[in-house]
């Protein structure tokens, strides 16, 4: 097993014991985000701690921090934060302590205690001979100020630079409260300082490897981001890359591709997620799915070796999630994506589940350079739809979808998307059967307690003739044309368990603009049809011009068995052509 280190050290302790080595922040974690609010935080619970102390006993705590063995030193997992901003701080206060005009023994004593905390010392002299030789260096690859931070250790804050990044600006913070503190109890801050150095306590915990810092902070940090799996692999496909142009290549293509992903909803763990469902259907496996670090960390990172051009890859399927979060349906660079289209996937992005967008991820990498891939998205992106929908009618889980996708993923990839969701088409679909239009009937409008019945409303109005807009996304809300909230006295005889019966079926149920079902609140059928009139959808328009104005257990019955009829029949004609 592993071997493991638990100390309890005090900050000089950790700090000093780095000499010719370093901590360092890898390649792999996010950039410095302290601000001044959290500096601030840490500079008055070390004050308050060092004034409100009871005896030499006590200590103040900051924490763990999480590291690692390298062969350059100790690899920062967990601790960067509060390591940086601690090293910033004793640079700040060995610089004050070096422009003091009288170098008297208590300064020199105290710069001879912080030197060895930031930089290696003469083990005879104890002076600092270069200060270019740093305990702390950040690898972090998309940060473009890390230089700065060097040079604050190395040399000092400039205090009046007007620099903008958080290094600086924390720096000065730091330099303005040590300054001010200095001059309002100048007998007290030298002791400040040797309660910093000596009453700080941190919990270091040393790892072997890699793998076991991750799983020890995992468990110890609930409260900070971890690293993400992107952020390791970012990390392990930079160290491939065999000179420097190729290293800031990659750097610069990484960014693009965050750049991108913020355009839409999605993460880079979520595209890297999805380009996992593109290499096992490449590969022909449709085994059980496994864990997103698990799949790339395979034999030593092997995928980041046999897959060159993975990054280009990534940045083209994350245009295309951008294009179909955005909703862009223009003919983009020779890709159409018909508007018909977007009111499917509209209704997918409802489904209780995004298996949905594996498959889609599949389908748009092996068929994005075809002439016909507008037509061929379409048709494909109907069928998904419905057999989805129906299979979840059959057995409302996600294992129950998993499978049938994962061979189908083959089948789209080997371009064979027009059968894929075909009756008996290689048990991806062996239990649709059309032939049984009762039960299959009973299944939809059985659906309308579960998740999946704010997509199916949802798809009913994009069906209603004449629907050719899409509807605003999170701007809708679902209308009880009967309201929820029943009032006896409004409603021809209803009692109350008929109204508690009908209330939630599909036939009382419609899209409406959230604005105005606002407005209409829980009226009377005929009050409501004012506010329907105003709506742009068509369905609700309809209701508008109603006959009657009163809304009753046969307006129900009616409109729900013509809701289930238009499901129904668009599922099998999908299913069916």
């Amino acid at each position: 097993m592993p071997e493991l280190n638990v100390s309890r050290k005090t900050i000089f302790e950790i700090l000093s014991s780095m000499k010719n080595k370093k901590f360092i922040i890898p390649d792999y974690q996010r950039p410095y985000s302290w601000d001044i609010e959290k500096c601030e935080i840490l500079w008055n619970d070390l004050l308050d701690f060092y004034e409100n102390k009871i005896d030499d006993n006590d200590e103040y705590f900051l924490g763990t921090i999480v590291t690692c063995k390298t062969a350059e030193g100790l690899e920062i997992i967990d601790g960067q934060q509060r390591i940086t901003s601690l090293t910033i701080l004793l640079r700040v206060l060995f610089q004050q302590l070096e422009n003091t005009t009288i170098k008297n023994k208590s300064v020199i004593g105290l710069m001879n205690k912080i030197a060895p905390c930031i930089w290696n010392t003469n083990e005879i002299t104890g002076d600092v001979d270069d200060k270019n030789n740093i305990h702390i260096e950040s690898k972090v690859l998309t940060e473009d100020i890390k230089d700065i931070f060097h040079n604050i250790i190395i040399n000092g804050v400039e205090v009046t630079s007007n620099r903008e990044d958080l290094y600086t600006k924390n720096a000065e913070f730091f330099y303005e409260k040590s300054e001010t503190f200095a001059k309002t109890n100048p007998t007290e801050w030298y002791n400040l300082i040797i309660s910093i150095l000596n009453k700080t306590i941190i919990l270091p915990i040393e790892c072997e490897n890699f793998d076991m810092g991750l799983t020890i902070f995992s468990t110890l940090n609930d409260r900070g981001m971890p690293l993400s799996d992107s952020d390791i692999f970012k990390a392990q496909i930079y160290k491939l890359m065999k000179s420097d142009t190729k290293k800031s290549d990659f750097i610069d293509n990484w960014k693009n591709l965050e750049n991108e992903l913020k355009k839409s909803d999605m993460s880079i763990n979520d595209i890297f997620r999805y380009y996992t469902h593109i290499v096992r259907a490449r590969e022909g496996v449709v085994d059980k799915e496994i864990g997103l670090r698990k799949f790339y960390s395979n034999d030593n990172y092997a995928i980041f070796k046999k897959e060159p051009e993975l990054i280009d890859e990534l940045y083209i399927l994350a245009k295309f999630w951008t294009r179909i979060y955005q909703r862009d349906y223009s003919n983009n660079n020779g890709i159409n994506i018909y508007k018909e289209t977007f009111k499917y996937i509209h209704c997918l992005y409802l489904y209780p589940n995004e298996y949905w967008k594996y498959i889609v991820s599949v389908f748009y990498m092996a068929n994005r350079n075809s002439e016909s891939f507008g037509f061929d998205f379409n048709v494909f992106v109907k069928k998904l739809l419905s057999f989805l929908f129906l299979k979840f009618a059959e057995k409302p889980t996600v294992n129950y979808i998993k499978d049938p996708l994962f061979r189908a993923c083959v089948k789209v990839w080997n371009k064979n998307h027009k059968d894929v969701f075909n009756r008996g088409s290689d048990n991806i679909n062996d239990s649709i059967n059309f032939d049984s239009e009762i039960e299959i009937k009973n299944r939809i409008n059985n659906l309308y307690t579960y998740k999946i019945s704010k997509a199916i409303i949802l798809l009913k109005s994009y069906l209603f003739n004449g629907q050719d807009d899409l509807i605003e996304n999170n701007k809708f809300d679902v209308e009880h044309i009967f309201p929820k909230k029943w009032q006896d006295t409004n409603y021809n005889g209803w009692e109350k368990a008929d109204a508690l019966k009908y209330l939630e079926m599909f036939g009382n149920k419609i899209i409406f603009e959230r604005k105005l079902n606002i407005e209409a609140g829980n009226g009377y059928f005929g009050e409501k049809k004012k506010k329907y009139c105003k709506s742009k959808y068509k369905e609700v328009l309809y209701l508008s011009n109603y006959n009657k104005n009163d809304w009753l257990k046969e307006d129900i019955e009616k409109r729900n068995e013509e809701f289930v009829n238009t499901i129904y029949n668009f599922f099998k004609e999908s299913l069916e052509c």
